[in-house]
């Protein structure tokens, strides 16, 4: 199962104590995958359409604690265009269906038959709108595995639902931001700490605690390689610069020879010739007397200079 699955299935298995936030989310539910459809006698039927079982147990359940209606889940194939199954929860009693209407103060789009929340009563505490969140993101949400990035979506049929949704989130101080994607409108949070505050603000504690040890983790790696990638940086600076001081050293040889070298310069010449992967320190206490770090670097730069000297009077002679 997927990381967003996991997500859903813990949401699912969730059931506010207060009513009026069991409201709240069977009113997100609705919003994200309800549709009110009017019948030949003129009477209006509600049913949830999803493709996801946990979001249809959960309509299901709430259904029943908040208006006491008693429903079955019908399962149907999908169709060629939707693999899979679906899963159908319906209201056919029309009384029961203005009841529920009446209840989340959801109104009903006529030519489609999708409803909307125009009124914010439903939301107004902030337990309904951590409810609210829950249920839209059971119907039309979606979290990327973190092991391979951090995204958070819901998609909205529509800008206002967008735009009042957005408003909803930024209530817990979590930067939500909208981008429209074909004819939809995705509301989303990247950021993998403001994530872990959505999935805070939702309850999902499992999810929660399995997204921050995965955060956790990749730090440690990036941290890790940071740490690896740097020191082979310093190796490979270490290795050219000894590269470098003994073809300097060598050309020196060849050229005035260490006897035109004052006694320290040319101990500190043979020292590195001999053992070219000694460290600066390594090299300092083979000298006698002995040098620090700063010492050697000093005499090897000294060296250097010569080198460069004899390079220049050389192009010139030429």
């Amino acid at each position: 199962m997927s990381f967003s699955g996991k997500v859903k299935e813990e949401l699912a298995g969730q059931l506010s104590l207060a009513r009026h936030c069991q409201v709240a989310e069977l009113a997100a539910l609705l919003c994200g995958c309800g549709r009110v459809e009017k019948m030949s006698d003129g009477n209006r039927k509600l049913w949830i359409q999803t493709e996801n079982e946990a979001v249809a147990r959960k309509s299901f359940t709430l259904l029943r604690k908040t208006f006491n209606i008693e429903t079955a889940i019908v399962i149907r194939e999908g169709s060629h265009l939707k693999r899979g199954k679906v899963y159908l929860v319906e209201v056919t009693d029309p009384a029961r269906t203005e009841e529920v209407l009446q209840g989340t103060k959801l109104s009903v789009d006529n030519e489609t038959g999708l409803l909307e929340m125009d009124n914010s009563l439903v939301v107004q505490m902030n337990c309904c709108k951590r409810a609210f969140i829950r249920g839209t993101f059971l119907s039309s949400g979606s979290i990327s595995d973190p092991e391979k990035g951090y995204h958070f979506e819901i998609v909205c049929p529509d800008s206002r639902k967008a735009e009042q949704l957005q408003g909803i989130i930024r209530s817990f101080h979590v930067e939500a931001k909208i981008v429209v994607r074909k004819k939809s409108y995705v509301v989303y949070v990247k950021e993998g700490a403001q994530i872990v505050d959505m999935l805070a603000v939702m309850e999902a504690n499992v999810a929660l605690m399995d997204l921050e040890n995965i955060r956790i983790l990749k730090e440690m790696r990036n941290t890790v390689n940071r740490k690896v990638n740097c020191e082979a940086a310093n190796i490979n600076k270490t290795v050219n610069a000894a590269v470098r001081q003994v073809e300097d050293i060598q050309l020196i040889s060849k050229t005035i020879g260490f006897e035109s070298l004052s006694d320290g310069l040319a101990q500190i010449a043979r020292l590195r010739l001999q053992y070219p992967d000694a460290t600066l320190k390594e090299l300092g206490m083979m000298l006698n007397p002995q040098v620090g770090k700063s010492g050697v670097n000093h005499r090897l730069r000294k060296l250097s200079e010569i080198a460069d000297e004899l390079r220049e009077n050389k192009e010139e002679l030429l």
